[in-house]
């Protein structure tokens, strides 16, 4: 078996790499190193990944089609595992360009590499934020996923779409994976969870979105890295029979396709969040209290039963032992 990871040096990829090479797997790391955040954090995830045997680094950008092949075709992986991305809610507004670059010209450039491959099994990365407008709580692969409040939300949910004409022309196995709020050790500095952590540690203002009345499924990047692996041995077939005037409840359809949500399940509200981090980081935050932002959603609930039926995950990390990593992790590795 050998596994392409994309997007190694990002925070989930790198955290997935290590549980596969962990498990004997031959794992080969793709990543562009982008200046999307510090490229110092990705840089250093990309040097312990190094140090293991069975993993082969190779530094290709998604956007070019002819280095992409090249790789896949001296490599000849059994298995693809995309998370490479353009991510952030906010950045959209900065950048829109990037997005188009990596999350659609990109996407279909690892899918056109997959049509040639022919791997096992191709499951890639969505994210909750397709969710976008919908309220009813929680939310679950079947509900309406077709008012995008974000750009990143509206590119993830174009990849659902692509993915599976993909699958359904080509026969290529493909499975979804919708990602709710991860946290953990050598996470993303853009994100809630690391930003609080660096400015309580600063002594800096904590900026709360809509004045703290915000929900978020934050779950423990270990929990996800479980899921996923299960997944890649979770290979979807077409279902012959498929009707759609009377669909199927399993997620099943016309393609070799699957989409499964993945978090932890239990909401947090914002500001218990922040009280834990608070007890944890043994500092009291100071908080600027904001409006809501642009793209922005008030509450992610993940439903996780259609996973968990699929193949038994069951997230098992509490918030309070998940940030206790985290800031432990943060401490050693900023020296505070």
């Amino acid at each position: 078996m050998t596994i392409l990871v994309t997007g190694t040096a990002g925070f989930i990829g790198y955290h997935l790499a290590m549980r596969l090479l962990d498990e004997g797997k031959r794992v080969v790391g793709l990543d562009a190193f982008t200046p999307y955040y510090d490229v110092r954090l990705k840089e250093a995830r990309w040097a312990n990944l190094e140090k293991r045997d069975g993993f082969a680094g190779r530094r290709v950008n998604l956007t070019d089609r002819d280095a992409l092949f090249a790789l896949c075709d001296e490599v000849e992986p059994t298995h693809i595992v995309h998370l490479a991305a353009q991510p952030g809610v906010r950045y959209g507004l900065e950048n829109p360009q990037s997005y188009v670059d990596s999350n659609l010209t990109g996407f279909v450039n690892m899918l056109e590499a997959a049509r040639v491959v022919k791997p096992a099994h191709f499951v890639y990365a969505s994210t909750s934020s397709v969710y976008g407008a919908n309220t009813a709580m929680p939310f679950a692969e079947h509900h309406g996923a077709s008012h995008p409040l974000s750009l990143y939300a509206a590119t993830k949910r174009s990849n659902e779409l692509l993915a599976h004409s993909y699958a359904h022309l080509f026969k290529i196995p493909v499975t979804g994976l919708r990602f709710f709020t991860v946290y953990g050790p050598w996470g993303r500095p853009d994100m809630a969870p690391f930003k609080f952590c660096a400015r309580i540690f600063a002594g800096d203002p904590i900026e709360v979105y809509n004045n703290g009345r915000m929900k978020r499924d934050f779950t423990f990047v270990a929990d996800i890295v479980e899921g996923v692996r299960r997944v890649i041995g979770q290979v979807p077939v077409a279902d012959e029979s498929w009707d759609s005037n009377a669909p199927t409840t399993d997620g099943s359809g016309v393609a070799p396709y699957r989409v499964f949500n993945i978090g932890r399940g239990a909401p947090v509200d914002l500001m218990d969040f922040i009280a834990a981090l608070e007890k944890v980081t043994g500092r009291k935050a100071n908080l600027n209290m904001q409006p809501m932002q642009p793209g922005d959603v008030e509450g992610t609930w993940c439903d996780v039963s259609a996973l968990k039926r699929a193949v038994g995950y069951q997230p098992a990390t509490s918030l309070e032992d998940g940030l206790a990593q985290t800031v432990a992790w943060f401490r050693d590795y900023y020296n505070v």
